[in-house]
């Protein structure tokens, strides 16, 4: 089966590095019914954690989070990779952003069992158009 690739919008919200603060953001979530394709988090400075957020539908995400009393960021964007899981399959698509001479910015990517990958990308806002072509998505 051929790579699957489409351009996702996240967010982010900066929380206190904290037993339950990204409890408390995925619960706040769940409970406005939003549906999130993928969540990482990381520390953000002193006594921080950045909690990126990829909603399935970017639109009533926003709402729903300030709603919930999290300040996202501006809406930001990536791509969502998802594939039959083989040898060099994140290889193949950092080689065509190299290709490209796109730098890319941070790459995640699992096995997500019965034989499939999944994983997001992302690059510099000013080379998501020539990402996406190099992609084949545009």
């Amino acid at each position: 089966m051929p790579d699957a690739i489409r351009k996702i919008d996240y967010y982010y919200v900066t929380v206190r590095d904290k037993p339950g603060e990204v409890a408390r953001v995925l619960a706040a979530l769940r409970g406005a019914g939003i549906n999130l394709l993928g969540v990482s988090v990381f520390p953000h400075g002193a006594r921080k954690s950045q909690v990126d957020l990829i909603p399935e539908e970017s639109g009533s995400f926003a709402q729903a989070a300030k709603s919930a009393g999290l300040k996202p960021s501006k809406k930001k964007s990536g791509f969502l990779i998802q594939g039959e899981d083989r040898p060099g399959a994140v290889a193949d698509l950092a080689g065509k952003m190299a290709q490209a001479k796109i730098n890319i910015t941070s790459v995640q990517a699992f096995c997500a069992g019965a034989g499939r990958y999944g994983g997001l990308l992302w690059v510099k806002a000013k080379d998501m158009q020539r990402a996406s072509k190099a992609l084949g998505l545009a």
